[in-house]
């Protein structure tokens, strides 16, 4: 890290702690534990006066310990054993509990799996309550599932383009997707579940979503499930098969469905033309 590199995580982490107020910050702690966290979300998490958490698992609650003892975790508060429990109850616990030291004076830090405001709704959620109650709440990033899956699977999404969506909106909503560009399904493995109180899907539901996507994929054409690595020696699950396998294939809350380009980008002849430019200069 540069000096002033240095200068500036100095600076914020003192600005945390000069205030008498309490205050809330979110950090990610990437995918991989230890490995993938910034210094200056580190930082927070040594000099919090509380660390919440949810992490995938207790070696990463292990560690966020040996950096801050004073640490709970959030993961009590999802449905446990056979209880049936609607997620938004769920977060609007984890907020309060945050919101409550918070409240008493104290400087909080929330860390959370990756990026802390990437399909993690609870960040978002008590930050924009810890500010109408008056308190300073903000997020710093962290790399995500999307960021790992660029370098695992060898894609430049510059080149064509990306669409990105959760899979159970895709398939609620009229959403088209651009069959020349990468086309991203986040929680692949809740796909049709609206009732926010399941943690998988079903091979019929996952028919309809390609019943629905064959309407600009072929039904062989060939997608990935991915799944990024937690551990430093261990391997991303990269599945590759065809569309029309997907209801039978294996799939984890942590899978994500990439489908390639299956068409050629297509140039805007109109557009060209306005700038003067020939397709023949493109290639």
């Amino acid at each position: 890290m540069t000096i002033q590199g240095q200068s500036n995580t100095s600076t914020k982490i003192q600005s945390m702690h000069e205030s008498s107020k309490g205050s809330l910050v979110f950090v990610g702690t990437g995918l991989q534990l230890a490995g993938q966290i910034s210094v200056l979300s580190r930082s927070y998490i040594e000099n919090a006066d509380r660390v919440f958490s949810i992490v995938p698992d207790a070696f990463a609650e292990e560690w966020l310990i040996s950096l801050n003892p004073n640490h709970t975790s959030l993961q009590s508060y999802y449905a446990q054993a056979d209880e049936v429990k609607n997620r938004r109850h769920t977060y609007k616990q984890m907020v309060e509990a945050m919101l409550v030291a918070v409240r008493k004076g104290e400087q909080v830090v929330c860390a959370l799996y990756g990026h802390p405001g990437v399909f993690a709704c609870v960040s978002h959620l008590a930050i924009a309550q810890a500010r109408t109650e008056g308190f300073d709440s903000y997020m710093e990033p962290g790399i995500s599932a999307e960021a790992c899956l660029w370098a695992d699977l060898g894609i430049d999404p510059g080149q064509c383009g990306h669409q990105s969506f959760e899979a159970t909106q895709f398939l609620l909503y009229q959403h088209r997707p651009d069959p020349s560009t990468h086309l991203l399904l986040w929680q692949i493995a809740l796909a049709g579940d609206h009732t926010l109180t399941q943690f998988s899907t079903t091979s019929d539901r996952l028919q309809v979503l390609v019943d629905l996507l064959s309407q600009w994929y072929p039904l062989d054409h060939e997608v990935v499930i991915y799944e990024a690595a937690n551990l430093p020696l261990q391997q991303p699950r990269i599945e590759r098969l065809a569309l029309k396998a997907l209801p039978q294939a294996r799939l984890t809350v942590i899978s994500t469905l990439l489908i390639p380009p299956s068409q050629a980008l297509k140039l805007n002849e109109i557009v060209l033309a306005k700038l003067g430019i020939s397709a023949l200069e493109l290639g």
